[in-house]
């Protein structure tokens, strides 16, 4: 079980939208977009679902071998859902069950890929960005769609990308995964360089669209049978 504070940075929900608002904008400047992380042993992957018509959040963490790629751990945490669906306040929502998931992993792990995003939300804390804050590990956002942001068309292969920009700043990246595949937003959550997040995706990427670490989470969040355990 890993040492992960699963309340610092997350109050008990009580409907102040402003309040949360504010707190987006503290822990978004304690955001660090300098590569900070250690040599990479072991990294994860998390993803985020829901049960029982929303009434049950569910996170799944997969701990991989950065050699080799090969999951070595997983967790399913469920907790009852805190609170309802506020755009742009995702990550208050979804965090508590990620945290748990991550606590309950054996090793913690030197690099967290997220379904989601990092520093590409209108208050510049999505999901990646939050949940790197609060733990202190490095993490990098990758996401399906846009959250914000307008960028230039993207080219057809692999590894082509163009910035992400929102009111004149960019806020990540939209990168091609796949020749010929609908492209990634990826931006970076804590401890990780904007120009070092695609290059990182790109490392762990197999011969899918999404990284390994999150699509193995992706592929354990949406397996409901084996959920059940």
């Amino acid at each position: 079980m890993t040492s992960i504070d699963m309340t610092l940075g997350m109050p008990p929900w009580d409907g102040d939208v402003a309040k949360a608002r504010r707190l987006q904008t503290e822990l978004a400047a304690q955001v660090r977009l300098q590569d900070d992380y250690p040599p990479l042993r072991r990294v994860a992957g998390v993803d985020v679902g829901f049960e029982d018509g929303g009434a049950v959040t569910r996170a799944a963490a997969v701990l991989l071998d950065a050699q080799t790629r090969e999951p070595v751990a997983e967790v399913v945490a469920r907790q009852p859902t805190r609170m309802p669906y506020i755009p742009g306040l995702l990550s208050f929502r979804e965090l508590p069950a990620v945290l748990q998931a991550l606590a309950e992993l054996p090793e913690a792990p030197d690099l967290v890929f997220v379904d989601g995003h990092g520093i590409a939300h209108p208050r510049r804390l999505g999901i990646a960005a939050h949940l790197g804050v609060v733990t202190g590990l490095p993490t990098i956002g990758v996401a399906k769609s846009i959250l914000v942001g307008v960028h230039g068309e993207v080219g057809p292969h692999r590894g082509d990308r163009q910035p992400l920009k929102y009111k004149g700043e960019v806020i990540g990246c939209v990168l091609r995964s796949k020749d010929r595949i609908r492209p990634l937003i990826v931006s970076p959550g804590h401890r990780v360089s904007m120009a070092t997040a695609p290059e990182l995706v790109l490392a762990f990427g197999t011969k899918y669209r999404l990284p390994e670490p999150t699509r193995l989470a992706d592929r354990l969040a949406s397996r409901r049978d084996s959920l059940r355990r």
